[in-house]
């Protein structure tokens, strides 16, 4: 048995107690607890607030229920909860024999469960402790938020299952409230509890299941990273007959997201409207992000414009939404366009509109937004806004001025930085800079397989096979292994996934046979391998046959099998797109008259006419 935390209240753990018969105790007079409950009702600021906390303790209340019941939510809405607890601390309940009731201890698990300090939520577990301790019968009003807290609170990973255990006790759980937020419990705990079986379980035995209950399932699935079957879940929602919700839709789209899944996206965008749903702020910011980075950037942009109200998520999904797909100008132009509606940009907007920067080649435009930070608005630089400006003067050629810039950094670099420097030292020749860096990410990150892979790769294109071969058995010794490269295409409502040199798919011989066919008539067109990108020891002949069978080639390879001429295809890597790919989609775009639209982990490349929209600049 795991003790639970120890309350706020109190200095010494407590485990679950079965409770009797409650007491309640009632202070104060009736008057006096009217003229409270209205100050409470009007506190709408901390001052207001800690005011009303004085005329509390004037008038005697502190002892009784409902008017500490309605002072903790007003606290919690506020922020101000360690006042709701101080003042617990001055009322003589929970150091008397007199008790509250569940309702007070509901609101006090409810209140720090919702709080974004997992310290709070950790205290929402210890009140509920304080509870049974206190012999006072849990209702089906609090496992919902209690197991919220467990979920929200990394320390909880063995405490949920007791509370789970404790609503089978108390005969509640089979309460769909219950399962519902258990769902959410044990898919939230599954990286490291490995939960995600237990959700699946509860929700197979859900005798009668809600769009909640669909929603919380599928947004376990996508936690875990599984949004292939997040979608397939979906579908079987709607295969039963459930109707999805707001909740259901906003999930749904960030698996569409992660895929690319543009016609899904866009079928969940006409269910919407169909279905006359609200379109509240979250679920147009969903749509616009979804659009965005499934490659229909002009879709988010219109949705966008139709918008009548907008926060700063909305002006900074278009904003990285065009940052991804190489519209660094347009993108600069909503940054001003969101200063000129009176919106002060945040740190997370700063972020995108210096990625658009990066992708566009805007040096000159990012070192102005970079400086602005902190002169116009005092924010001050967070890591990821120095990646930005690291990657940006990479990208653009600058190593050394990447380099100057990383040592003046007033912040330790992180080892994301120093492998984008890495990653500029190999396109630009650098290759001493970037084994040296790459020698020291491995001593502070000896885990991490890119550093190996990066390693490896320097001392390949310096032809140094034995160092190469040297790296790659410590990575074999250590268990460590080479992300491999994985594409998906979207046909029909259905995502095929391919991974480089794999023939397990159903229709691998003519897939395989296209991509033969697609190797001669490029060949025809012009079109040389980059035999380069090859980095092992094997002789000309067989590196162009290597580069064959990269996924993102079986996959436009599939797509020209199964779609009608002149049909646009969609594809989703999981790693930056090679030189020798990006140099045959161009070539593929112009034989086959297609549209192809690739998006790597960083950005979207639309091939068109044998022409790349990034310029050839990624």
């Amino acid at each position: 048995m795991v003790a639970f935390p120890s309350s706020p209240l109190s200095k010494t753990p407590s485990l679950f107690l079965p409770p009797s018969n409650p007491v309640i105790i009632r202070s104060g007079s009736r008057a006096a607890e009217q003229n409270c409950l209205s100050l409470l009702l009007s506190s709408t600021s901390l001052p207001k607030l800690l005011q009303t906390l004085a005329h509390l303790l004037k008038s005697g209340l502190q002892s009784n229920p409902l008017v500490l019941t309605k002072f903790t939510s007003t606290s919690s809405a506020l922020g101000a909860l360690p006042a709701a607890v101080s003042l617990l601390e001055l009322s003589d309940a929970f150091s008397s024999a007199h008790l509250f009731d569940a309702f007070l201890f509901n609101t006090l698990i409810r209140s720090h469960a919702l709080s974004p300090r997992p310290e709070d939520r950790l205290h929402a577990v210890s009140f509920y402790s304080r509870m049974l301790q206190n012999r006072i019968f849990p209702n089906k009003f609090t496992f919902p938020f209690l197991l919220k807290a467990c979920a929200g609170a990394p320390d909880c990973i063995l405490v949920g299952p007791q509370v789970h255990a404790s609503a089978v006790k108390f005969g509640l759980g089979g309460d769909s409230y219950v399962q519902n937020t258990l769902i959410h419990m044990y898919s939230a705990l599954n990286a490291s509890f490995g939960g995600l079986e237990f959700a699946r379980k509860i929700f197979d035995r859900m005798p009668k299941t809600s769009p909640v209950t669909w929603s919380a399932m599928i947004g376990g699935y996508i936690r875990a990273g599984m949004s292939n079957e997040a979608v397939a879940l979906f579908r079987q929602m709607q295969v039963c007959g459930v109707p999805p919700d707001e909740v259901t839709v906003i999930t749904v789209l960030s698996a569409c997201s992660d895929l690319g899944a543009l016609e899904l996206a866009r079928w969940l965008g006409f269910y919407v409207e169909r279905e006359n749903i609200p379109k509240a702020v979250p679920l147009c910011n969903a749509l616009i992000d979804a659009l965005a980075k499934c490659g229909d950037v002009d879709g988010a942009v219109a949705l966008f414009g139709q918008m009548k109200e907008r926060s700063i998520v909305s002006w900074t999904a278009v904003i990285d939404g065009l940052a991804m797909h190489s519209r660094g100008k347009e993108a600069v132009r909503v940054f001003e366009a969101m200063k000129d509606a009176d919106i002060a940009p945040d740190d997370v907007a700063f972020i995108g509109v210096l990625t658009a920067c990066s992708h566009s080649g805007l040096v000159d435009e990012g070192c102005s937004y970079f400086d602005s930070m902190r002169r116009d608005y005092r924010i001050e630089p967070k890591i990821e806004h120095y990646g930005c400006m690291v990657d940006m003067f990479s990208r653009a050629g600058m190593v050394e001025r990447a380099l100057d810039f990383v040592q003046m950094m007033p912040i330790e670099p992180n080892t994301v930085i120093w492998r984008t420097l890495v990653g500029a030292c190999r396109v630009h020749g650098r290759l001493e800079l970037g084994e040296r860096i790459t020698k020291d990410l491995l001593t502070k990150e000896p885990m991490h397989e890119s550093n190996y892979v990066m390693l490896s790769n320097v001392y390949a294109l310096t032809r140094r096979w034995d160092r190469k071969w040297e790296i790659r058995k410590a990575m074999s010794k250590r268990g460590i292994r080479k992300v491999p490269g994985c594409s998906l295409v979207e046909l029909d409502g259905e995502i095929y996934e391919f991974i480089a040199g794999d023939d397990t798919h159903s229709q691998y011989k003519e897939i395989y046979e296209m991509v033969e066919e697609i190797g001669r008539k490029l060949k025809r067109a012009g079109y040389v391998p980059t035999t380069s990108e090859v980095l092992i020891d094997i002789d000309e002949e067989d590196k162009e046959d290597a580069l064959h069978w990269h996924s993102e080639k079986l996959a436009v390879a599939f797509a020209l099998l199964r779609t009608p001429p002149g049909m646009q295809i969609r594809v989703v890597k999981n790693l930056r797109v090679c030189a020798d790919c990006h140099s045959a989609m161009k070539f593929i775009s112009t034989v086959y008259d297609r549209e192809i639209m690739v998006r790597d982990r960083s950005r979207f490349h639309c091939f068109k006419n044998g022409v790349c929209s990034c310029k050839d600049f990624w």
